[in-house]
């Protein structure tokens, strides 16, 4: 069972999320609030499996509320709902640590992108995803191998990039999952990263 805490300031798309999803078998709504410094507060008490927060409230944000929830709870995963599919949301998004960015009109994958969330994975609703391949185009090129990442190291970056776990990397590249896991410490290492979507902003921003 997954456990959530669901922070919109529009009420009435917080209690449709919360029927919509406690209707789900697999995930249990802990707690409901309307703003920020509410996600704060419900996170402390309840430390969910996985916090769906809206960006964009009236006093605090969900991008404020995420990054301080971040800093006190580092493993903390957190999805980001919002009605805006800006460039700049999705870059600031990915550079806090949150887990996923998802558009609220986007409801057949607000289950999955959950349950992805809760397993690991860092993932994009179906319209942030078409404006990854432009964000990338835009960055500029950076010198890999000035920082010793080999050719594996940085086709494994590019997946994880892609959103893809560990599993679905080692069946791709055909190797164990030891194996990546082994190759994703050294690309820590490396870049000097926290984690796994700290190296998909890096790859986005360079």
């Amino acid at each position: 069972m997954i456990s959530l805490v669901i922070v919109d300031d529009d009420f009435l798309v917080a209690a449709s999320l919360e029927t919509i999803l406690n209707a789900n078998e697999s995930i249990q709504v802990l707690a409901t609030g309307s703003d920020g410094s509410d996600a704060i507060k419900l996170y402390q008490e309840y430390q969910p499996d996985v916090l769906l927060v809206d960006i964009q409230m009236k006093q605090v944000s969900g991008l404020e509320a995420s990054k301080k929830i971040l800093t006190q709870f580092p493993n903390a995963k957190i999805l980001l709902l919002t009605t805006f599919s800006d460039d700049e949301y999705i870059v600031k998004a990915l550079q806090i640590g949150a887990k996923g960015y998802l558009l609220k009109q986007d409801y057949e994958s607000i289950v999955p992108a959950i349950k992805a969330v809760y397993s690991g994975q860092t993932v994009f609703g179906t319209e942030i995803t078409k404006k990854i391949p432009d964000l990338l185009a835009s960055a500029s090129s950076f010198d890999y191998a000035s920082k010793g990442i080999n050719e594996r190291e940085l086709e494994i970056i590019r997946l994880i990039a892609d959103g893809l776990s560990n599993k679905e990397i080692a069946a791709q590249l055909f190797l164990s999952e030891g194996t990546v896991r082994n190759y994703l410490s050294s690309i820590l290492d490396k870049l000097e990263l926290r984690d796994r979507t700290q190296v998909a902003v890096f790859y986005y921003q360079h």
